[in-house]
């Protein structure tokens, strides 16, 4: 078996169906946790709250081993899954602008639509600026694209990047967050104590 799509369990037409039913629960679930409040996000750069780093790392933890389980049951064939290409450069540079754009305004993309959705003025700023940014790069990207499409590594993952097996990829990841968790409560009780 495989991807329900590809090998016809659900039909193509429901492509964008699907999508849209998962972008609606995304957002949804983006809400639900205060990830419409840019303050919560910034938190995370600023010491006083890890919410964004727990509920993303878990929810990548998750999803790795529910697809290595889900794959190991015969559910899923994890080969046929799409893994996206990997240009270095742009991937590096790339991760720095959106890097730097998140601090300075508090949102990701797709958080700051979730903040768009019900109304608050500083995400639908951030949104116009994200448009202008799409627009200045389409407009140039006869520029940009040498960096756009170098240093082309394929479509390879952190396990194949690092030569580990699977299952010892895993639970590296696991112990990591862990870790990752700790410090993070560590920080932000000191923190606390330093602002209260």
């Amino acid at each position: 078996m495989g991807p329900l799509i590809p090998n016809g369990v659900i039909p193509y037409e429901w492509n964008s169906i699907i999508a849209i039913l998962i972008g609606i629960a995304f957002g949804f679930v983006l809400e639900a946790s205060g990830f419409s409040s840019s303050r919560k996000l910034a938190g995370v750069f600023y010491g006083y709250d890890f919410a964004v780093l727990k509920v993303f790392f878990t929810a990548a933890l998750v999803s790795l081993i529910g697809i290595l389980y889900m794959d190991y049951l015969g559910y899923v064939d994890i080969s046929q899954l799409y893994v996206h290409p990997t240009y270095l450069w742009g991937a590096i540079i790339g991760g720095a602008i959106m890097g730097v754009g998140f601090v300075a305004g508090g949102f990701c993309p797709g958080t700051s639509l979730c903040a768009v959705a019900i109304g608050k003025i500083d995400a639908i700023i951030y949104v116009i600026g994200i448009m202008i940014g799409i627009f200045i790069f389409s407009e140039l990207y006869f520029i940009f694209q040498p960096i756009y499409d170098g240093s082309f590594l394929g479509n390879i993952t952190l396990m194949d990047s690092f030569g580990v097996n699977r299952y010892w990829f895993v639970f590296i990841f696991t112990i990591i967050a862990i870790v990752v968790f700790v410090i993070a409560d560590i920080i932000r009780k000191k923190q606390k104590k330093i602002f209260y």
